[in-house]
């Protein structure tokens, strides 16, 4: 064998974390991306997110992101494990169509954690099905990391909630069907006094304000709320649990964006191995320099690492254990490390590295977000460090000797 040949990048699944119908799933959804998006076209990002939700909704992979059988899932919970792998495999074919799968989930996270009855029985099964597009509106523009500085109003008038305000950076913004959205009922102070809300795009008083473009295009827009009237039947949860809601949900999910960062940098990998058998200079190969071997090694190191802490996450919430810690630490050691394994990769290809549309280019363009959304690295340190500190209190307080 080559020094130099791709690695089984499916080694990791023989790890105890998996059980075999997680095996399963990585080959089946491995198969269906080597075929399906070996020629997706990027002209019309809101076409191509349409038609990749479609396609994913028929293939039966967005069931993984919701919960209850009753409602088009594909288990009674969440198999966070299941939807890791997923992203993982996606991201390492195609951004957007990890990003389509993956809102889907966040779109509607709320709705499988909180929901009613009725409320799963209207949205999930289209979710599931890839017929209705899904959108978790949280972040505003004075409220980002700080949910608790949240705006966005909403006051009770009758048999309604009336919200007044503004959402922005809100991936799939412009062609979701509906909005889990997060607005301030003043219950309490602070992040106490969140409630969450499921807002069809076509309510009245609910308007796109804007269009953002981003370095790595998808659908993203600015929300504008202008006596948005949504019954109070639209309500998950109770009045003041928003918040409660909002971080179950990226409990879930914030294990998936560093999956999703895993598998980006399992392709920049690929791409690195390949350039370095191949790459002719000085009558070898970039290859056989030992600069290149180290880096390579490290590259190595940083992808087994993050899919450790990844898969740990995964595997302990599907335990049904809080892993906010460990959630965190997936999401800040897998995202910055694929940025690093990435922007090796381009190094190592050179001046064509950074030539637009080569896959090394783009894949440093999609990585970065991954950074910043679903809490930026600085906001997984602070997250860690707290509970480093409130574990240490409580093991000092355990010790201290009893009066």
């Amino acid at each position: 064998m080559n020094a130099f040949a791709k690695p089984d990048m499916h080694s990791a699944l023989a790890w105890p974390f998996f059980e075999d119908r997680h095996r399963d799933l990585a080959a089946g959804i491995e198969a269906w991306a080597c075929t399906h998006l070996r020629d997706e076209k990027h002209d019309d990002v809101d076409a191509t997110c349409r038609h990749l939700v479609r396609a994913l909704g028929e293939a039966g992979w967005l069931k993984y992101g919701v919960g209850g059988v009753a409602y088009g899932g594909h288990g009674d919970t969440i198999d966070t494990r299941a939807v890791c792998l997923l992203r993982e495999t996606l991201a390492k074919h195609s951004g957007l169509a990890d990003f389509a799968l993956a809102m889907q989930g966040l779109g509607s996270g709320a709705i499988s954690l909180a929901g009613t009855h009725e409320q799963k029985q209207c949205y999930l099964p289209r979710v599931a099905s890839g017929t209705a597009i899904a959108a978790f509106a949280l972040s505003e523009p004075e409220a980002g990391s700080d949910v608790a500085a949240m705006a966005l109003s909403a006051r009770i008038d009758g048999d309604a909630y009336v919200l007044d305000g503004e959402k922005t950076w809100i991936s799939n913004g412009g062609i979701a069907d509906f909005y889990v959205v997060f607005a301030r009922t003043g219950e309490a102070p602070g992040a106490r006094g969140i409630s969450a809300f499921v807002v069809d795009a076509d309510t009245p008083g609910l308007e796109i304000a804007e269009r953002i473009d981003v370095i790595a295009p998808h659908p993203l827009a600015r929300l504008r709320f202008k006596g948005t009237r949504v019954p109070r039947s639209q309500m998950l949860g109770a009045p003041g649990e928003g918040f409660k809601i909002a971080m179950r949900t990226l409990d879930i999910f914030r294990t998936s964006v560093a999956a999703a960062s895993l598998g980006f940098a399992r392709h920049a990998m690929e791409a690195g191995l390949e350039r370095a058998a191949s790459r002719k200079m000085f009558g070898q190969t970039l290859g056989d320099f030992q600069l290149t071997q180290a880096k390579l090694a490290q590259m190595a190191l940083t992808i087994d690492s993050s899919a450790l802490l990844v898969y740990r996450a995964a595997w302990l919430r599907d335990q049904g254990e809080n892993v906010t810690r460990e959630a965190a630490m997936a999401k800040w050691h897998a995202s910055e490390g694929a940025q690093q394994v990435i922007d090796a990769a381009v190094q190592l290809w050179g001046g064509m590295g950074v030539q637009s549309g080569t896959a090394v280019e783009m894949l440093y363009r999609e990585i970065r977000a991954l950074r910043i959304y679903e809490g930026a690295t600085e906001v997984q340190q602070l997250i860690v460090g707290r509970d480093v500190l409130k574990a240490h209190a409580l093991e000092s307080e355990s010790r201290e000797p009893k009066p």
